[in-house]
């Protein structure tokens, strides 16, 4: 049985949510009542009730804006979904272009904390607030062929630690979600022979979907998230060991 929170009143922000897992936790954030936006390089298809700023989450004059307007609508953010990412494509170390290794690290890693830091004074101010980083499995334990993605994703696992810390002292909650391979086009980057061992090393043999994703990120989101700061969140089929 689908289980269903209220957020009504709250304010939510998903980066990188036009498609694929983003979308999905925007659709249900939505769904529970969220006044939802969506802050994306490109806007969102038939994503009805939902916000939306152009936004590289690199670039913090254009998140600046976004959180401008956003105030100046609501007065407020509540919610915050670290979600923006992308691959960056499969090669050896010794053969990964250094100026691709640093776009994936300014995208995955960068952003999150470029963001964070300039949406959480807004959280503090309204003295409640819920973020969740999306990270990886590849982030606990490195895949090959996907160095700067893996370091990436560590990276924010660590990151959702020390501002977890820095925050518990208040009624604002860091947590991040570590899922294996979800079927989503981001997999599209990736070698197809690279996609099938992801598969072949989960018990369950199969991929995870956005929407178990989402369901986990609202809960995480919700007030029924009290007591879980700076953990890590696996969705891995069974594949993760820790």
């Amino acid at each position: 049985m689908p289980v269903s929170y209220n957020l009504s009143g709250r304010t939510a922000v998903v980066t990188g949510g036009s498609k694929g897992i983003g979308r999905a936790i925007a659709e249900q954030l939505t769904g529970s009542g969220a006044q939802t936006w969506v802050w994306d390089i490109a806007p969102p298809q038939d994503l009805d009730g939902v916000g939306f700023a152009p936004v590289d989450v690199t670039n913090a004059d254009q998140i600046a804006r976004a959180i401008g307007s956003m105030l100046a609508e609501t007065s407020r953010i509540d919610i915050l979904v670290n979600n923006a990412g992308f691959t960056g494509g499969s090669a050896s170390v010794e053969e990964f272009d250094p100026v691709q290794w640093r776009r994936v690290i300014d995208v995955n890693l960068t952003g999150v904390f470029e963001v964070s830091r300039q949406v959480v004074p807004v959280m503090r101010r309204s003295g409640w607030g819920r973020i969740v980083n999306i990270a990886s499995l590849a982030g606990k334990e490195g895949t090959s062929n996907l160095s700067a993605y893996s370091a990436a994703k560590a990276g924010v696992i660590a990151f959702t630690k020390s501002l977890a810390k820095e925050l518990a002292d208040t009624s604002i909650r860091v947590n991040s979600v570590a899922p294996a391979a979800i079927k989503t086009d981001i997999l599209e980057q990736m070698a197809r022979e690279m996609v099938e061992a992801m598969i072949a090393k989960s018990p369950m043999k199969r991929l995870g979907t956005v929407n178990e994703v989402a369901d986990l990120v609202l809960w995480l989101c919700s007030e029924a998230c009290s007591f879980n700061t700076g953990a890590v969140f696996d969705l891995s089929g069974g594949r993760a060991t820790y």
